[in-house]
């Protein structure tokens, strides 16, 4: 009997399904952490799922917004990129909007790339944080996965962007940086608000906050730290790159 309980003891743990580790995000957050802090480290559904989203997104703005509006509108939201167009030449000008046409669909085309760039860099900034900082012993591997399931929220965001988009809004008042009613930012007129004052409400995100509270929470679990070191090592971090964006918009006015 004691053999039969010591070999059923050192049996490892069945781990959840990336199905199961996608659903619980939404509903039981630390059940995905705790699996992956036992090494079910893969990333791959989220990436999957999230492109997925970005491309039904950039297929409704394809075909309902068109994507010369959108570098227009951005081009008249920037009084500064606006004046510097006017002072352009014809050719200049032709140029000039040929490539932001071209940057913007290029950015929509290969955001499965640009998100896992990101994650790299999150994720590095993020290991070194609570290892090194709060003491805590994550694996790299581990806090990427982390970011990518506590990254899931943000579909949400793309998927009301569709159901704005063909609830009719105007396509000349579509804007790319701020297309679902998820912020303070949201409901300001981005040409006529202060410039510092807009960045801070956009930055106020309810979809945002979701995911650095996940985010938080899985650096914690994986890192085998306090959870409230691992919400001060995301949200400080955040507060920094909000600060930041709010200056240099105050800088740009």
């Amino acid at each position: 009997m004691n053999d039969m309980g010591a070999q059923t003891a050192a049996e490892p743990t069945t781990g959840l399904t990336q199905w199961q580790r996608v659903s619980n995000i939404f509903t039981a957050p630390s059940k995905t952490f705790d699996d992956i802090k036992r090494g079910n480290e893969s990333w791959w559904m989220p990436l999957i799922i999230m492109g997925i989203v970005a491309y039904i997104l950039f297929a409704a703005i394809y075909t309902t917004i068109g994507m010369q509006q959108v570098v227009d509108n951005q081009m008249r939201m920037d009084s500064k990129a606006a004046a510097r167009m006017a002072q352009a030449t014809p050719e200049q000008r032709e140029m000039g909007a040929k490539i932001s046409l071209y940057i913007t669909e290029g950015v929509f085309i290969a955001s499965p790339v640009f998100v896992i760039v990101v994650a790299a860099v999150v994720s590095a900034v993020l290991w070194g944080t609570i290892n090194f900082v709060f003491g805590g012993k994550a694996t790299f591997a581990g806090v990427f996965a982390v970011w990518f399931y506590a990254s899931l929220p943000s579909i949400i965001k793309s998927l009301l962007g569709v159901v704005v988009i063909f609830a009719g809004m105007a396509p000349e008042s579509f804007n790319i940086k701020n297309f679902a009613p998820t912020n303070l930012g949201a409901f300001l007129d981005p040409v006529d608000t202060n410039k510092a004052l807009y960045a801070l409400a956009t930055s106020m995100d309810v979809i945002t906050i979701w995911t650095m509270v996940l985010l938080g929470m899985g650096l914690a679990t994986v890192a085998g730290v306090k959870r409230g070191s691992g919400y001060i090592a995301v949200f400080a971090w955040w507060a920094i790159i909000v600060l930041f964006s709010v200056g240099i918009a105050a800088i740009r006015g």
